[in-house]
């Protein structure tokens, strides 16, 4: 095992530049969550074709985050750093994709669009969540991590927001078959330009820590190798990893079967619901979703930071889960509500199971894995996540057809109920007693 070097730590500000960057990955998954499908369903898909038309997220994140992980743990460029080329590739990549996804011209387009783009998120997303880990010492891991929640719930809230801004200022006329609305594109416009601008922010802000002697020896003995060893060596890490794998992260990844299996669901089935309780058609129902994902992630973005006290206080298993049990509260609670304004109330709980979602398991799992190998665990972290996904995308359309008689109101609640189950899961997540907390260094100096 390498050396590991004492890390100074950060200031509150020092932490906030380094997490910029998730301000415009997340705005992309933003209108992921809730612009997409609405594409979808104005370019002529049907309700049934959702979620295997969202496939593309669990399969790219299923294949690219671990890889391009472990490949950032044996890269080392004394001008580009070990991370940073990878996320700024990635950046890139979704910026080209976010401009050209409201001008998709048939739904296959738009369809396709969204592989290239899930890859250059899953591309950004993973070497980010190991740049703040390998950046910060372990009494800063917390805070770090709960950052990031913050700029997850503001990145999903812009797009939220611009939504159905733009619809009221933009929209109106009657819906053309086949056809986006002009009002949609600028949204998209506006993630472009941010997927690139805050990744740069956070480049250029935030040197990356060189590797010891022991890791950089590492890094050029793999250099030095054949390139089909070179090429098959990120697979052989990863199945490694997985063999070496904490017996926490057994447990986590039941808590994330039904986290993220449900989850899917809400962003997939948000918009058919309103289109079922309030009898909008699909814009309207559209911004209604669009106005639910702002409200919670306002929520998200006040609470990210209070989160770390209360972590610290009472344990990330106990908040974790609790944060779950609201989350499956407010998605049984939401198809009995038919009152544009009574139905964002719900959604209070839902933005403090986000921000728990975001923060408490990435910090909990930073925590127990190598240093030499956070970006290897990161990325099957994630695959915990696309699993889910991708297992939700191929099975629920027969569920939602044949076992739900074709209802978003059931679709809705059968969510609810999943992330009930992850709650209880959530509390067999005990730390290894070298990895709790330390309250009296957790503070930000």
């Amino acid at each position: 095992m390498a050396t590991l070097l004492k890390k100074p730590k950060l200031s509150f500000w020092q932490i906030w530049n380094m997490n910029v960057g998730f301000l415009g990955i997340q705005y992309s998954f933003g209108l992921q969550q809730s612009a997409i499908n609405p594409i979808f369903l104005f370019l002529g898909a049907s309700e049934e074709l959702l979620p295997i038309l969202n496939i593309a997220g669990p399969v790219t994140g299923l294949i690219v985050q671990p890889i391009i992980g472990a490949v950032s743990d044996k890269t080392w460029s004394p001008r580009w750093g070990r991370r940073k080329p990878f996320f700024l590739i990635g950046a890139l990549l979704g910026s080209l994709c976010l401009f050209a996804f409201p001008l998709s011209p048939a739904l296959w387009f738009a369809v396709g669009l969204l592989w290239i783009l899930d890859v250059g998120n899953n591309m950004a997303m993973e070497p980010y969540r190991a740049f703040v880990g390998d950046k910060l010492p372990d009494s800063q891991l917390s805070i770090g991590y709960q950052m990031q929640s913050l700029f997850v719930g503001a990145g999903i809230l812009l797009a939220n927001a611009s939504i159905f801004l733009f619809q009221d200022w933009f929209g109106g006329g009657e819906e053309i078959s086949g056809q986006i609305p002009k009002w949609l594109y600028y949204s998209f416009f506006i993630g472009s330009f941010l997927s690139i601008v805050t990744i740069l922010w956070s480049v250029l802000k935030t040197p990356e820590i060189p590797p010891s002697d022991e890791e950089l020896e590492e890094i050029m003995k793999n250099r030095a190798l054949p390139f089909m060893e070179r090429f098959k060596a990120p697979f052989v890490e990863i199945s490694h990893a997985v063999k070496e794998m904490p017996k926490f992260m057994w447990k986590l990844s039941a808590v994330y079967l039904f986290q993220w299996y449900a989850l899917f669901i809400y962003w997939q089935f948000i918009t058919p619901l309103f289109r079922n309780t309030m009898g909008y058609d699909t814009s309207e129902a559209a911004a209604q979703a669009a106005k639910m994902s702002t409200t919670y992630n306002v929520v998200t973005a006040v609470v990210a930071l209070i989160l770390v006290p209360l972590t610290i206080r009472f344990g990330g298993k106990k908040i974790y889960a609790l944060s779950l049990l609201g989350t499956g509260i407010a998605l049984l609670t939401i198809p009995h509500i038919n009152d544009p304004v009574y139905v964002l109330f719900p959604m209070v709980l839902f933005g403090i199971g986000w921000a728990a979602m975001m923060g408490i398991p990435y910090s909990m799992v930073s925590k127990i894995v190598p240093q030499e190998r956070r970006g290897v665990y990161m990325g099957i972290l994630n695959m915990m996540i696309v699993i889910p996904m991708g297992i939700q995308t191929l099975s629920f359309g027969p569920i939602f057809k044949n076992v739900l008689g074709g209802s978003a109101i059931n679709a809705m609640l059968f969510a609810g109920g999943f992330f009930i189950i992850a709650a209880v899961l959530a509390m067999r997540l005990n730390m290894p007693k070298t990895a709790t907390e330390d309250e009296q260094d957790e503070v930000i100096s």
